[in-house]
């Protein structure tokens, strides 16, 4: 018994070393990528297996663009679209966070995330797609460490480059390029509004760009953008 014991504490102290270890490893990875541009993230990567599932030759479509060279209307929408209060918050918004989880109750299931521009940043550079207690409470610890490592553009410009718009297309350049052939800093306010009604389902809008929500969705926006306030 006191061996199980004995044997007991050692795992825990291995596990609070690692956990403490993965904490470092984050760490390390926030800070450099104050100065540097990530060539992938976890969500990159991870939906690359995914697609290769059914086909070998898949592949990611991503080009790095800096944040002068993203159009203002981009920035509006999204703001619009999925962060408000983006400049006001330090990377939570507590409201939408409650107003998320009485729709999640309403509903019976998870249908709305209430996550700000920081947290899904933390999700994108870092970790998989799964709904998980654990994976929130590692979201949370990530989404910390960046809001005070980075100002408010750097991270906006790090969500930018790195969002989800299609089935492999990641990044404002390439989904500008996608979708309307064009670069991200000539997006006109129809085509930006557009592309930021598509980011809550970006795969589904890719295949369905005539939905009607969509064409909805984008014109809620489009009344919207101009009081979004941007870095």
């Amino acid at each position: 018994m006191k061996k199980a014991f004995e044997w007991g504490k050692r795992l825990l102290a291995l596990a609070i070393l690692f956990m403490l270890f993965y904490q470092f490893w984050l760490f390390a990875h926030v800070w450099y990528w104050v100065n540097h541009n990530p060539d992938s993230t976890a969500f990159m990567e991870s939906r690359l297996i995914e697609m290769r599932k059914t086909d070998p030759d898949a592949k990611i479509i991503h080009v790095w663009v800096p944040y002068g060279r993203i159009s203002n209307n981009l920035k509006r929408a999204l703001i619009a679209a999925e962060d408000a209060k983006f400049l006001d918050h330090e990377g939570f918004d507590w409201e939408g966070i409650q107003k998320a989880y009485e729709k999640d109750l309403k509903k019976g299931k998870i249908v709305a995330g209430g996550s700000t521009i920081s947290q899904q940043l933390a999700k994108n550079l870092f970790l998989s797609g799964r709904r998980t207690p654990w994976r929130k409470l590692q979201e949370g610890l990530i989404t910390v460490m960046i809001e005070h490592m980075m100002n408010k553009r750097r991270i906006f410009e790090l969500y930018l480059n790195s969002i989800e718009w299609g089935n492999g297309v990641f990044g404002a350049e390439a989904a500008a390029l996608h979708y309307y052939g064009i670069d991200a800093a000539h997006l006109s306010a129809y085509q930006a509004a557009r592309m930021a009604a598509m980011v809550p389902n970006p795969r589904y809008y890719d295949r369905h760009r005539n939905s009607a929500w969509l064409s909805k969705k984008t014109g809620i926006l489009l009344s919207r953008m101009n009081s979004a306030q941007i870095p």
